[in-house]
């Protein structure tokens, strides 16, 4: 696994001396999956009479948000880790972000910007959960080429082991390849919101599906995470991904059975 691509060497205006500077394939990673969804995103609002451009902004609105938002929830659950060193709150490019974190930011601003500009709640929800997918999954396969979020020791034909002195994952220790196993969990709930995008019976039912589908996911990946301690409850057992991941499945649950029983009204 390589942290980075390549380096655009140093160069130098005068008295001014630029670089050396990296080019990270996390940043890389995050960067086409947002490309990637945002462009699959106005494309169906465009088939669906929702302004493509609404949606253009509205993802990045969200994403800014889900960058604050999951990089503030893994440094208040890794406090002791930034005390020493307050400034490395910053230093995104060096990993760390937190999907739930992101989630609770972005919501109430997506929230905020579909009312805002009259757009359907829903529909526009639906319009967004396979981007939101595809997104992650490409946001997990940069954690993977970082070496952060990295599993717990493992054995086995599945291991992986990282070797790059840039890594963030412990060195030469075999690990369960968690960032893989979430990015092909996130995959396969792309495919499956693309399945059922024309048979759905309710505006709303894609959007609750996929956040179903990931905490059943989050919940079990969790057991098989190594990384620093991202909060732990219940005797070291249930992390707090795990506890959000329980709180979203419940509610998932629910607004699917409101939805679908206001639809049928």
């Amino acid at each position: 696994m390589h942290p980075v691509l390549f380096e655009i060497p140093q160069m130098t205006f005068g008295d001014w001396i630029i670089g050396p500077i990296p080019i990270r394939l996390y940043g890389l990673m995050i960067g086409l999956g947002f490309i990637i969804g945002v462009s699959l995103a106005a494309r169906q609002a465009k088939k669906e009479g929702v302004n493509p451009d609404r949606i253009l902004d509205l993802g990045v609105y969200m994403l800014l948000m889900a960058i604050v938002g999951s990089r503030l929830l893994f440094v208040l659950t890794n406090l002791q880790e930034f005390a020493d060193h307050p400034l490395e709150a910053f230093a995104l490019w060096k990993g760390g972000l937190v999907f739930y974190g992101g989630v609770l930011a972005a919501v109430p601003v997506g929230i905020w910007y579909v009312r805002r500009h009259g757009l359907p709640v829903w529909k526009t929800a639906d319009i967004m959960a396979p981007s939101i997918a595809i997104g992650h999954a490409f946001g997990r396969l940069g954690c993977f080429f970082a070496g952060c979020c990295h599993g717990a020791p493992c054995t086995g034909p599945v291991c992986i082991t990282f070797n790059d002195p840039q890594s963030f994952a412990p060195l030469g220790v075999p690990l369960f390849p968690s960032q893989l196993m979430e990015s092909g969990g996130e995959f396969l709930i792309f495919g499956l919101l693309l399945l059922l995008r024309g048979r759905k019976t309710f505006d709303g039912q894609l959007f609750w599906l996929y956040t179903l589908s990931y905490a059943i996911l989050r919940f079990i990946l969790e057991f098989f995470r190594g990384d620093a301690v991202r909060g732990l409850y219940f005797g070291g057992v249930i992390s707090t991904s795990q506890i959000i991941a329980l709180g979203m499945f419940a509610l998932s649950g629910v607004m699917l059975w409101r939805l679908r029983n206001t639809a049928a009204a």
